[in-house]
């Protein structure tokens, strides 16, 4: 029987609407290894990892490390828009990794840098090369929005997790203010991820309809097929949003500091990013009055990398194995 000090450690990634599985070789991914699962398919986290661990034949892995897309706290993660909850205890019992961890989605992602091909970042805002040790900022666009800071210190990485979606959307023109007013009859509150996210643009192209009491309502994916036949609505509804992720991801990158650059990842992110350099997102991210030019400082890279948060797991595994 294969010792648990040669045996692979299982990584996972839950989104909103799918839970990506792989087994990992220390950072490295196993080749093949990558499974995705519906979540309206299955009642909980540890029917989907048991599921995966018999179908690959694995009979114990070395360590397992999942990131969601929810707060996580002392060992306990929330999922913000799946009623699934995940601890490290469930985790444990059900991978039979004697090294478990929980890590918001975010988090997971800033740990892959440093492990992602060249050809997975596309640059969106060239700048110099930045030092090595210089924080970056990571952006999360996808069934819903956040971000998390990468830090490097003495101790080693550092990624903070945080609930940034759940601000409030800024407002600096009439039009915004209007659409504030739109999406807050969601949740009473016009918060970012209401914008900025793939329900959040299927809800720009619904504001910005004709008779917007009847609008003609379609999927995050049918705006983007709409957009790529050039038909109006769907172009003014991705123009509008990515003016809104400039002006955000300009302020997250005012709060965070993050000369070593700005990473956009996630679905939706990818989705949109042919149209990021000519539908303003440049312009509306360095629109900070006298600190136009301060934002200069910082460049910004599109992660085409769908399995970068799986990366980040195992890299963190492998980190906390290190030190």
């Amino acid at each position: 029987m294969t010792s648990l000090r040669d045996a692979p450690a299982l990584v996972a990634d839950i989104g909103g609407t799918n839970t990506r599985v792989a087994l990992a070789d220390g950072p490295v991914l196993r080749a093949g290894s990558v499974e995705k699962y519906r979540n309206a398919d299955y009642s909980s986290l540890d029917s989907v990892l048991r599921s995966y661990l018999e179908k690959m034949e694995v009979a114990g892995c070395s360590g397992a490390c999942v990131a969601l897309a929810g707060p996580v706290r002392n060992g306990i993660g929330h999922l913000t828009n799946l009623d699934w909850r995940m601890d490290e205890d469930l985790l444990s019992e059900a991978t039979g990794a004697p090294v478990v961890a929980l890590l918001n989605d975010l988090q997971a992602q800033g740990f892959a840098l440093g492990h992602l091909e060249a050809a997975c970042l596309r640059p969106v805002i060239s700048r110099p090369p930045p030092a090595a040790q210089e924080t970056r900022l990571m952006i999360g666009l996808g069934t819903g929005f956040n971000a998390a800071s990468v830090l490097y210190t003495p101790a080693g990485r550092i990624v903070t997790p945080s609930e940034a979606g759940h601000a409030n959307l800024p407002v600096r023109t009439e039009q915004e203010l209007r659409l504030c007013r739109f999406v807050e009859t969601a949740h009473g509150f016009p918060a970012v991820e209401d914008v900025l996210s793939g329900r959040g643009l299927e809800r720009v192209y619904n504001f910005l309809s004709p008779t917007p009491d009847q609008p003609q309502r379609l999927s995050a994916a049918e705006v983007m097929a709409a957009a790529a036949r050039e038909e109006r609505q769907a172009l003014d509804a991705l123009e509008l949003f990515i003016g809104l992720l400039g002006t955000v991801a300009g302020n997250l990158s005012l709060i965070h500091l993050p000369f070593g650059g700005v990473y956009l990842c996630g679905g939706v992110a990818r989705h949109i990013g042919p149209y990021l350099g000519s539908m303003g997102f440049a312009e509306a991210f360095a629109n900070k009055g006298r600190f136009a030019d301060f934002m200069r400082d910082f460049p910004v890279w599109l992660v085409e990398d769908d399995f970068a948060a799986l990366t980040g797991c195992a890299s963190f595994l492998d980190e906390r194995c290190r030190n």
